[in-house]
């Protein structure tokens, strides 16, 4: 059974003031720009990025409803799309040279790859259900993600999909509900958080919507779990053979 931890990070980017967008208010990470001819200026901080992912040499993120991408050593920070209609989740491919994310360019959220050094989208879901980008299968040939498509709204449970970079139809995967996860690095077990809750956001919930983390063996479909005692545990991620997540056990997410 895989060790599991709880982690949290933050990231601390910047951006160009000159292709600042205006800031969403809504939870985040506010860091004031620090780059060569940055102002300090309050009125002119970098806020709110969002949602990180890591390859070997750059960082992607969300901010201000467009997906940019910076070197992990820092600098100015290239905006990958502009389009009307927000984008996010941006989740790097395991080479480095793609960027799968959701985008609500046509009504809903959709699934999109983009080359990391920059390019048009391309559009991979056209259903109308929203789908929401999870990450990659390991051999970078698929994007995984999350839609209620296979049940009734307006109450739908999601559940996880693959589809191929080079289009085609939508495959599920063997877990009949799936909201948030990831594959491990070797493609043999995927760990996931089984169903959302109606406020991500709340504090402290100890209520039936909690689940523990929960790890499939993708050829046996066994299942086994962390120890957890109600607490809100989220956004499991894997490092080499460890599971880490966020939980609130302890009072507090980290």
């Amino acid at each position: 059974m895989s060790r599991l931890l709880a982690l949290t990070f933050t990231v601390a980017l910047t951006l160009p003031l000159s292709a600042q967008a205006p800031a969403r208010q809504s939870a985040g990470t506010i860091v004031t720009p620090s780059a060569a001819g940055a102002t300090t200026d309050p009125k002119s901080t970098t806020r709110m990025l969002r949602q990180p992912s890591i390859s070997g040499s750059h960082i992607a993120f969300m901010y201000a409803s467009n997906i940019w991408v910076v070197e992990r050593a820092g600098g100015t920070a290239r905006r990958l799309t502009s389009f009307p209609g927000e984008a996010s989740n941006p989740k790097f491919s395991p080479d480095g040279r793609s960027i799968a994310f959701s985008a609500s360019y046509s009504g809903n959220a959709d699934v999109y790859v983009v080359p990391s050094e920059g390019g048009e989208p391309k559009r991979l879901t056209w259903h109308p259900s929203s789908d929401l980008v999870q990450g990659w299968t390991p051999d970078g040939r698929s994007v995984v993600f999350s839609s209620g498509r296979a049940t009734t709204a307006p109450s739908a449970a999601p559940r996880f999909w693959t589809v191929a970079t080079a289009g085609g139809v939508e495959h599920p995967m063997p877990m009949p509900r799936a909201y948030q996860g990831k594959i491990s690095p070797d493609g043999k077990r995927i760990a996931y958080r089984m169903n959302n809750s109606w406020d991500e956001e709340r504090r402290n919930y100890r209520g039936g919507q909690n689940r523990p983390i929960w790890i499939m063996d993708l050829a046996s479909h066994e299942v086994v779990t962390p120890p957890w005692t109600t607490s809100k545990d989220v956004d499991p991620v894997w490092l080499g053979d460890v599971v880490c997540f966020i939980s609130d056990r302890d009072g507090v997410a980290n």
